[in-house]
């Protein structure tokens, strides 16, 4: 099913022309407009909270000089250009442009190229305001494998850029892995994951509904609850009905919680909600994860969407290596150094 889908939408694209490929101001501003106002005050609402959290990530220049008289330093710069890639056709995905989009605009970055298929020339009005709410300054209609390939070589339409960020099926995730070296990406992201650990205290509904959080992506999203109440975990189970969840549902019942930071550091789980009374000391003792969500009442889809850190997160147990903080600041370190003639003649007679 998916192939075909990916198929239908290249043969769409392959039709259009150069000018009907790239998105017109006057189009993104019509169809942004038929937003209902609802939505676009959520969006914007997100907007200010995701910037306002980026603002802060963003690392500071680093000037010093040493014992011997030595300047040393690295400056953060922008990136030029980012590409990114947003997934459509059975869904639309605005939270996925402001997420991406907005880290680039605090960092920087000029140039915001953003590729998104529309499905028989349909354009989300929500996605439509996110970009331009996020600062996107280009968007064509074009998705899949040749998306990525367009940013990374670039076309007679679409100039190529720096860096592609952004989620997508296999074959962008493919895709991604293939162009790694021509340009820069953020991941190979897999399947969405969570995992909840919850005590008996919890709504047996809530942690049901948080389980399955991740399951709108995709029936291949990977949900764990660990719990010391088996009982509680029954009635947890009662609640789910999806196929996410039996193809990738998994329950873990411990004697103590206080065995969950072990467990949780080996599975390096994409979210981790602490469903418990005394969230901090458990988080303490988690070195992988994601994004944690302390506490009974953070549910992981206020990270989604307007918590302000980046949902944009590492998966497949990748989390022990990196995370998803400064690589959406999208830019880079430049060391620089500066010495006196006697400073360098101090630094060679050093061993």
């Amino acid at each position: 099913m998916q192939r075909c889908w990916t198929t239908r939408r290249a043969s769409t694209a392959s039709r259009s022309t150069p000018e009907q490929i790239r998105i017109s101001a006057a189009d993104i501003a019509a169809h942004a407009a038929a937003a209902p106002n609802s939505v676009r005050d959520a969006l914007v609402q997100a907007a200010e909270r995701i910037e306002a959290f980026h603002r802060r990530l963003m690392p500071a220049d680093l000037d010093y000089r040493d014992d011997v008289g030595v300047r040393l330093g690295a400056r953060w710069r922008p990136l030029d250009a980012v590409g990114l890639y947003v997934p459509g056709g059975t869904a639309a995905y605005p939270s996925t442009v402001l997420m991406n989009a907005i880290p680039a605009r605090v960092a920087g970055v000029q140039r915001v190229a953003m590729v998104v298929p529309t499905p028989d020339g349909a354009l989300d009005p929500a996605v439509m305001a996110a970009s331009e709410i996020a600062g996107v300054t280009e968007i064509y209609r074009v998705g899949g494998a040749q998306a990525v390939a367009a940013l990374a070589h670039g076309t007679e339409t679409i100039a190529p850029v720096d860096k592609i960020v952004g989620p997508g099926n296999a074959y962008v995730a493919a895709a991604k892995r293939l162009v790694f070296g021509t340009v820069g990406i953020d991941m190979i992201a897999g399947p969405s994951e969570i995992l909840v650990v919850a005590d008996g205290a919890n709504e047996p509904a809530w942690i049901g509904a948080d389980l399955l959080s991740q399951a709108e992506h995709d029936e291949d999203a990977q949900a764990i609850l660990i719990t010391n109440d088996s009982a509680f975990a029954t009635q947890v189970t009662a609640t789910i009905a999806a196929a996410s969840w039996r193809r990738h549902g998994a329950v873990i019942v411990v004697r103590s919680l206080d065995e969950a930071p072990a467990l949780i550091n080996r599975l390096a789980p994409e979210h981790l909600e602490l469903a418990v009374d005394e969230p901090l000391p458990l988080a303490e003792a988690v070195t992988s994860a994601g994004a944690i969500f302390l506490g009974r009442h953070t549910p992981e889809a206020i990270g989604d969407y307007v918590a302000g850190p980046n949902h944009v997160l590492p998966t497949a147990r990748s989390a022990r290596f990196s995370s998803g903080s400064r690589r959406w600041i999208s830019s880079s370190a430049r060391p620089s150094s500066a010495a006196t003639p006697r400073a360098s003649r101090k630094s060679a007679r050093r061993p």
